[in-house]
C-alpha cells in the first residue's frame, strides 16, 4: 500500500516494514529499502507517486537489517543513486565487515545477511549531525550499532527507523530481541529526543506512522523511560 502522508512525503507499506519516499529539488529520496521481496513493490510504489527508480536523487538507510536493505539490489540497475549510512552499517552492507556473532542481534543480522545481496551502489558514509540535502543525520545507536534518525525540517518530518515503533498514536523503543542494546536504545531516544527540532511526521519502520504530533510523541516516550 502506498499513501502520501502530507504533501512530498509517501509511506510504502511493505512486507511488514515501511520504506518511505520524500521529495526535494535534488529529485525524490528513498528511505529504506525492504526486503530482497520488496523491490517490485517499491517500484509499483515509486510509479504511484508519479516517479521511476531511474528519478531517485539518493538513498538513505536507518541501519542494516535485512528488512530496511534487501531490496536496493532488486531496484537495479534502474537505481543509480549514492547511499547515505553510517559507517558501522555501511560495512556490514558492503561486506567490509561482519555483524557479530558474540551478540544475539549480531547472530541474527549474520544469519539473514546471508539473504542480502550487495547493490552495486556507492556507500557514503554519513556522520551525527551530518547534512543530507534537507535531512540532518543523527546517530542512534542501540537498534544497530550504526543506526541513523534522519530529520527534515523542511517536511517536518523524522524518520526514525527502528529506533522506535508506532501504533495507537504512540512511540515504542526497540525491545531487546530486535537490538544490540536497549540501554542504548533509551540513550538514544532522550538525545533524540532533546537535540532534534520539532517535526509533525514521525515516519517509523515498524507500525503505523504518526502524522501529527510526532516531536512530542518522542518527548514523551524519553521521559518514559
Amino acid at each position: 500500500m502506498v499513501r502520501e502522508l502530507s504533501p512530498g512525503v509517501w509511506q510504502f507499506e511493505l512486507r511488514g516494514v515501511n520504506a518511505y519516499l520524500i521529495e526535494d529539488d535534488g529529485g525524490p529520496t528513498l528511505v529504506d529499502a525492504g526486503t530482497p521481496r520488496d523491490a517490485d513493490d517499491i517500484r509499483t510504489g515509486l510509479a504511484e507517486a508519479g516517479y521511476e527508480p531511474g528519478d531517485v536523487g539518493r538513498v538513505l538507510l536507518t541501519h542494516y537489517d535485512l528488512d530496511h536493505v534487501g531490496g536496493l539490489a532488486g531496484l537495479t540497475p534502474e537505481l543509480d543513486a549514492p547511499v547515505y549510512a553510517h559507517r558501522l552499517d555501511a560495512e556490514l552492507l558492503t561486506g567490509e565487515r561482519s555483524p557479530p556473532l558474540t551478540n544475539h542481534k549480531g547472530a541474527l543480522q549474520r544469519l539473514l545477511g546471508l539473504f542480502v545481496t550487495r547493490p552495486p551502489l556507492e556507500i557514503e558514509h554519513v556522520e551525527d549531525g551530518d547534512e543530507v540535502g534537507p535531512f540532518t543525520a543523527y546517530h542512534t545507536p542501540g537498534h544497530s550499532p550504526g543506526h541513523v534518525v534522519f530529520v527534515s525540517e523542511d517536511h517536518g518530518a523524522a524518520v526514525l527507523g527502528d529506533l522506535v515503533a508506532g501504533g495507537d498514536g504512540e512511540l515504542e523503543p526497540s525491545g531487546w530481541l530486535m537490538s544490540y542494546d536497549t540501554a542504548a536504545v533509551a540513550a538514544s531516544i532522550r538525545d533524540l529526543a532533546e537535540r532534534a527540532p520539532e517535526f509533525e511526521l514521525a515516519c517509523v519502520g515498524h507500525g503505523e506512522p504518526l502524522t501529527t504530533g510526532g516531536s512530542d510523541a518522542l518527548a514523551a516516550l524519553a521521559a518514559r523511560l
